[in-house]
Order: structure tokens, then C-alpha cells, then sequence
């Protein structure tokens, strides 16, 4: 079993930065991919990135990519979402997942994670 616990999200104008954390306790850290996702009011969650469990591989969604970066440090048993540029659509609830791997892979689809956090607020103002 893993707990995550996001911090870090809070209210930012349009084109500042935050970053996310991700707290794991449980099983080893290291052994689990990591993943970011998000619920804007009104929508479906979506994928926001992912990275390996080694942290060789990650992935970031089309609507981030170049302004997002996921990163980990397994010492420290935490994942980050390094969050620049901000626009007013990013605004949403992020939440942090894992599950374990068997290779050094990540995984974009809710679906394939077995544990959440329980969210975190980013309120992006205009």
C-alpha cells in the first residue's frame, strides 16, 4: 500500500509558477511510476504527465509541454510538478497517482494507477 499526499497548489496569476509535491509513505518509492492528472470544473480528469520510476522516462501532455516538468526524487520518497507559465485554463484540481512497475515505464491512462492522492487546488487568475 501507498499513501500520497499533494501540497503545494494555491492561487497564482497568469503566468507565475508553482510547484507541486507529492508526499509517498508505504512501499518502496522508488519501485512505483508516478503521475500527475488534473479536474477542471465541468470535466473529465485528465492526464497532465508521468514519469518512470527511476525517473529515465517521463511524458508530459501536449497542453503542458514545455511549460510543465515532472520530476522525482526517490531519497526523499516525493514526485514534483514543476508548473511555469500558468494560463487560466490550468486552473483545476491535481492530483498525484502511482503504481508499481516491473520495468522503468510510465503510464498515461487513469485507469492503469492503483493509488491517489487527494487532490490539490491551482487557482490560476486572468
Amino acid at each position: 500500500q501507498v499513501q500520497l499526499v499533494e501540497s503545494g497548489g494555491g492561487l497564482v496569476q497568469a503566468g507565475g509558477s508553482l510547484r507541486l509535491s507529492c508526499a509517498a509513505s508505504g512501499r518502496t518509492f522508488s519501485t512505483y511510476a508516478v503521475g500527475w492528472f488534473r479536474r477542471a470544473p465541468g470535466k473529465e480528469r485528465d492526464f497532465v504527465a508521468a514519469a518512470s520510476p527511476g525517473g529515465g522516462s517521463a511524458y508530459h501532455a501536449d497542453s503542458v509541454k514545455g511549460r510543465f516538468t515532472i520530476s522525482r526524487d526517490n531519497a526523499k520518497n516525493t514526485a514534483y510538478l514543476q508548473m511555469n507559465s500558468l494560463k487560466p485554463e490550468d486552473t483545476a484540481v491535481y492530483y498525484c497517482a502511482a503504481r508499481s512497475s516491473r520495468g522503468d515505464y510510465y503510464y498515461i491512462r487513469s485507469s492503469e494507477y492503483y493509488y491517489w492522492g487527494q487532490g490539490t487546488q491551482v487557482t490560476v487568475s486572468s
